[in-house]
């Protein structure tokens, strides 16, 4: 399988939803669809309301979970998007979305 990564920015916690259900209508798993923001609280939230997943262990790896203890806020964020074959440069511009209070929806594995 083509590994595949999709993602986009919303502003409200509604556009994040519709994302999601979007992506699930491309064909994307319910259980490969991801939600990030700048804090674990609100990505906790928002990936309750909308039915997505949080980057975790089995899509980070266990070096990088481990690493994330040790680093900031933001370099935690690029990793986890790195960690979904987000290129960096795209992981920095996304990341400083989420500076900005938007949502980050990233849908991964391929259609």
């Amino acid at each position: 399988m083509n590994k595949f990564t999709k993602y986009s920015v919303a502003s409200t916690i509604n556009e994040a939803q519709d994302t999601v259900r979007q992506y699930n209508k491309d064909g994307f798993d319910r259980d490969h669809i991801f939600v990030l923001t700048h804090s674990k609280e609100g990505t906790d939230y928002v990936a309750n309301y909308t039915g997505a997943e949080k980057i975790g262990v089995s899509e980070e790896g266990v070096l990088t979970t481990l690493a994330n203890m040790f680093r900031s806020r933001g370099d935690e964020l690029r990793a986890k998007m790195q960690s979904l074959d987000v290129p960096q440069s795209e992981a920095e511009r996304l990341e400083e979305e989420l500076d900005h209070g938007k949502i980050v929806i990233l849908a991964s594995g391929g259609r």
